[in-house]
């Protein structure tokens, strides 16, 4: 049976800590100080308080319009449009499966089935020991490696249902994994939540950022001689 880890409703509801409420605003002035109009800083403020809060609070929400001059209501229609933006508390590992065209003809559906009758919960639900949060997405943008998997945001290529399930198992095992690409180092749900809100973690040069499958194409294109079109020019 799939269940999700219950919301601590006196936690969320009561507001921040004047300690960390300190530290939010502090990363938050920050943030807003890059943009020209406050407003545009919603979407990486969410994703802070949503490293605070591993979800979206309505404290989080309230935090957000507060720092950007906003009402409630804005900062809602935003956090429940973005898929991104999570309105339970996720688990501390967040797998994704491709399920898009390439990766389902490549194994996709198989890995998804599979991967969710092994760990007990379906889409956007989160395993009872608060580990594993599973989710069905679209497109993992990696189409040269299908089939696709990412936790917490970084790539795990060429999988199969049985790498896919130790994969998982592992991360429930406490057991040290590691991307295919990207920073060697698998962060949590809350810290890559952090990293989308535009705090980094000094880990954006670690590891290999591409692999042979994308640079295929561009070793045939050199061997050929095949450039784009000039500016201007049609084909």
């Amino acid at each position: 049976m799939s269940v999700n880890p219950k919301r601590d409703e006196s936690s969320v509801a009561a507001g921040y800590a004047p300690d960390v409420r300190e530290r939010l605003e502090r990363d938050a002035k920050e943030i807003i100080g890059r943009y020209p109009k406050t407003r545009s800083a919603l979407l990486p403020l969410l994703h802070l308080v949503q490293s605070e809060d591993g979800y979206v609070t309505d404290r989080g929400q309230e935090f957000c319009a507060e720092m950007l001059g906003l009402s409630k209501a804005e900062v809602v229609g935003v956090s429940t449009f973005y898929t991104m933006y999570k309105r339970r508390p996720m688990g501390e590992y967040h797998v994704g499966v491709c399920i898009n065209t390439l990766c389902a003809v490549m194994g996709g559906d198989q890995i998804w089935d599979e991967l969710s009758e092994h760990v007990g919960v379906g889409h956007d639900e989160t395993t009872s020991d608060g580990r594993i949060s599973l989710e069905r997405l679209e497109c993992n943008a990696a189409c040269d490696f299908a089939p696709v998997m990412m936790v917490n945001w970084e790539f795990f290529d060429d999988q199969t249902p049985a790498s896919a399930k130790q994969l998982v198992d592992d991360l429930r095992d406490g057991k040290e994994v590691h991307p295919t690409r990207g920073p060697k180092k698998l962060c949590t749900f809350k810290e890559a939540s952090r990293i989308l809100s535009g705090l980094p973690d000094g880990l954006a040069g670690d590891g290999p950022a591409a692999a042979g499958a994308s640079l295929e194409g561009l070793r045939i294109a050199k061997a050929r001689g095949w450039t784009a079109p000039a500016k201007g020019e049609t084909q």
